[in-house]
């Protein structure tokens, strides 16, 4: 291993250690103020991760009922709860179908440090990781790695009608579609997955799409933040035409299997124009009124 490897890996051990931390200490006030939120992606599926592969450390990503949202939401932009950092979810809105009831009767408490911390069951994690890789498109290899060993250290137990089946048949394919592809490029073992038939197909225009996105350069960014340098908010507004044929399946609820990502794309399209043209004039004329103060 490289120094620059071992260096890297000491500092994401560290981040790692922090986040437990402030998570534990996110979900201690969380259950002080009457909130019992589940936690998806980040610790929880780093927990499947062996020692010798640590998984980067990202955001507190904690989803409530969205009868209770926006009180939620409105604690944790509190001074003292905000530095967490919580990214709040909306049920969970796109990423799964499944009433929020049946989620959490499903969750499961894990301890960390003496604090239980709330996750998904492990079928149900393993659906919204796949739904959520979709959705950015398919561009980060490395989160690849979730779906991976979500599967390959899942338990003794593991339910595959509870994850495949309690969705529709278009969901069911986001699964599987993302399974063919951690078995295509991490190797990810299959034969005693009782749909391993099905993942010897993966459609040519989804391969064609993983593989252009890795091979990019630079990541898709904000619009708005890209605003300052003319340059490079062309490029970020290129990046966009056409749209990510995966991604623009999976908003539109889409079938990955079928033919008609074009029209995904272009519903997507029309969708996001107007939003984009109506915060495009909102920040013109800030930026204006700054420059004449």
């Amino acid at each position: 291993m490289s120094v620059l490897v071992a260096d890297l890996d000491r500092w994401n051990s560290l981040q790692a250690k922090a986040l437990e931390t402030k998570l534990a200490e996110a979900f201690e006030a969380c259950r002080s103020n009457g909130y019992e939120p589940i936690l998806i992606k980040g610790w929880a599926i780093a927990q499947k991760y062996p020692n010798e592969h640590i998984r980067r450390p990202g955001d507190i990503d904690l989803a409530v009922d969205t009868k209770g949202f926006e009180q939620f939401l409105k604690f944790t932009r509190q001074p003292d709860v905000s530095k967490f950092n919580i990214d709040v979810h909306n049920g969970l809105r796109y990423l799964d179908s499944v009433d929020w009831s049946d989620l959490y009767d499903h969750s499961v408490l894990i301890d960390l440090n003496g604090t239980p911390i709330r996750i998904l069951c492990e079928e149900d994690h393993l659906r919204v990781l796949c739904t959520h890789w979709l959705v950015d498109g398919g561009s980060y290899k490395d989160k690849l790695w979730d779906i991976y060993y979500a599967i390959e250290n899942r338990k003794p137990d593991f339910s595959w009608d509870r994850c495949i089946n309690v969705v529709s048949s278009i969901r069911r394919g986001w699964v599987i579609c993302s399974v063919a592809l951690a078995h295509k490029y991490l190797d990810l073992e299959i034969s005693d997955l009782p749909f391993s038939q099905e993942l010897e197909y993966i459609p040519k225009w989804i391969t064609r799409c993983v593989e252009r996105e890795w091979a990019r350069k630079e990541r898709l960014e904000p619009i708005l933040t890209s605003t300052h340098d003319k340059r490079l908010l062309l490029h970020q507004i290129a990046r966009r035409l056409p749209p990510n044929p995966i991604r623009s399946t999976i908003e539109a609820e889409g079938d990955l299997y079928g033919n008609r990502r074009m029209i995904y794309q272009a519903k997507v399209l029309g969708r996001r124009a107007l939003p984009f043209a109506r915060d495009s004039m909102k920040f013109a004329k800030i930026k204006l009124r700054g420059n004449t103060d």
